[in-house]
């Protein structure tokens, strides 16, 4: 998560995922819209002006705003965030509680174990534009989604239970299942709307993923700076069920940890609310009167190996490595208190929670038998790290514990985008240390377990462990879960597959940790901090 959860996924390569910053250039503008730039941030429209209840919103995101804003592909921490307040699924669900309600669609359907879901467009919806939305875009949006020869994140979410999606007339959609999926319902926030006389043009997709973002949501898009700010302003044609309550957004990207928080500080502070605020000036700010709030869940630091690469092409040895990190004092030193040593490839808050049979406790002389056993010694290791702050602050503990089993540790922190370039481009590596929080997709085991592992996943692509026999059969164990109609049975299967993840060590979390939402209760109310990056203020208003 560059303080970002690495995203996108244009050509299933550096576009598919964990990325949050790419430096794509200029996005063309519709009428109305207002243009990407890329320019000097001193000439940037800010979007800051106005008084009392007219006065701008000023957010600092600590991720960047410069991965793809395409729905169907981003998983940037920015974009993700903004697609919320610009865009509109059939249904969208509750930032904190995850519980779907109508949005474009009239209802949730009644019966979720049905094979078929029908949905009635939200009357006089209409897109940013001006142009109303109609099944036309609904089903232009999931024609791509399901589509074999595009290659998108969402696909992964939908295609296993969804079999298509028709036009049952205008303003009227039929969902076809193949299988009974309740799951499924609080998936459709993941399937944006996008109107298909912008998005259907040659070329518009690639403007989709530099930043033209055009949708029904309560917000417009109305300027975007790579690496500077995003702007936003309330659509008055809205007639939505959360209503926007802020006339104007700004929203500021400062990825690094000490001028984010100086946004945010102070009598002359420039922003009202800023996420990913680091332990560390917790207390300064709540001393200022801020209100300081964190949320647990899946953000996680993992480590990522490259298993074509000798020796962590064997278990012991990734397993060794596991075994040697003080997760404790990690979580004492660097995360202040805020976060838990993995003991299982979901977050104790799960629903889907058990401790997995390997957990990797502190153990420095198993790690040294294990890599005795492999017959390895003298070994190096380069850390290919992001620079996300609090990775950052992690790192010296995973090199202090590798070094004292006499494992010689380096580490190279980078920006997100340069890390994962290098795996688009096949480059050789040895480990990454990266941040990752699925739980911005939603909470679900299945979609949580195969955002992270499958036959097609990048993440698989870039360990080159998908052709291993254990991965193979682990891929049918997960798809067999998915078809599972009775929860408690499923819930099993999936806790027993976790076992395999956590044993395998070959993309795993080290610790999962809290993220901090700081924000001024003296002129916002309703702001609730989220457990993954981003914000969101559907539900919040001026005091």
């Amino acid at each position: 998560m560059r303080d970002d959860v690495i995203r996108d996924v244009a050509a299933p390569g550096r576009r598919a995922l964990l990325r949050g910053v790419g430096g794509f250039g200029v996005a063309a503008a519709l009428p109305g819209l207002g243009a990407c730039s890329a320019g000097p941030q001193s000439t940037n429209d800010t979007g800051n002006g106005g008084s009392g209840k007219d006065r701008t919103l000023t957010a600092v995101i600590g991720y960047g705003n410069d991965g793809s804003w395409d729905p169907t592909q981003t998983a940037s921490a920015f974009s993700m965030a903004a697609n919320n307040h610009v865009y509109e699924g059939l249904l969208d669900t509750d930032p904190i509680t995850r519980v779907p309600y109508p949005a474009l669609g009239t209802e949730v359907p009644k019966d979720p174990g049905a094979t078929t879901w029908r949905f009635r467009l939200r009357p006089g919806a209409t897109f940013h534009d001006g142009k109303p939305v109609t099944a036309d875009d609904v089903v232009f949006v999931f024609d791509r989604i399901l589509d074999p020869k595009t290659q998108t994140l969402a696909k992964g979410f939908f295609e296993s239970w969804l079999q298509g999606v028709r036009k049952t007339g205008s303003d009227s959609v039929e969902l076809v299942l193949k299988f009974p999926f309740p799951d499924g319902l609080s998936r459709l926030t993941l399937a944006k709307i996008m109107p298909k006389h912008v998005f259907g043009r040659p070329g518009a997709w690639d403007d989709a993923i530099k930043g033209l973002a055009v949708g029904s949501g309560p917000y417009r898009q109305t300027a975007h700076h790579p690496k500077s700010n995003t702007t936003f302003e309330a659509f008055d044609a809205y007639n939505g069920p959360r209503r926007p309550a802020f006339r104007k957004m700004n929203w500021l990207t400062i990825v690094d940890a000490a001028p984010r928080v100086a946004k945010i500080s102070g009598t002359d502070a420039g922003a009202q609310i800023a996420d990913n605020i680091p332990y560390a000036n917790i207390g300064r700010l709540e001393q200022g009167g801020l209100k300081v709030a964190g949320g647990a869940g899946m953000n996680n630091l993992f480590l990522m190996f490259d298993t074509r690469h000798k020796p962590f092409d064997d278990i012991r040895v990734r397993q060794a490595l596991h075994y040697a990190i003080d997760k404790e004092k990690m979580v004492e030193v660097a995360l202040k208190g805020h976060g838990r040593a993995a003991s299982s490839f979901l977050d104790q808050g799960n629903p889907s929670y058990r401790r997995a049979r390997t957990v990797y406790d502190y153990d420095p002389d198993r790690a040294k038998a294990l890599l005795k056993a492999a017959g390895v010694t003298d070994l190096s290791i380069n850390i290919l790290a992001v620079n996300v702050s609090w990775i950052v602050d992690c790192l010296p503990t995973i090199k202090a514990s590798w070094d004292a089993i006499g494992v010689r540790t380096t580490l190279a922190p980078q920006e997100t985008t340069a890390v994962f370039t290098k795996m688009d481009q096949r480059q050789d590596y040895q480990v990454v240390a990266a941040a990752s929080d699925p739980n911005q997709f939603g909470l679900d085991a299945d979609l949580i377990m195969h955002y992270n592992y499958g036959p097609q996943n990048l993440w698989m692509r870039y360990t080159r462990w998908a052709d291993h026999p254990v991965a193979r059969q682990l891929f049918k164990d997960m798809d067999r879960a998915t078809r599972e109609p009775d929860p408690g049975r499923k819930k099993a299967m999936v806790q027993d597959y976790i076992d395999v993840v956590a044993e395998q060590a070959v993309l795993y979390p080290v610790v999962h940790n809290e993220l901090m939402t700081a924000w001024d209760p003296r002129l916002l109310t309703g702001i609730r901090a989220q457990p993954y990056p981003g914000i969101n203020v559907l539900q919040a208003a001026w005091v």
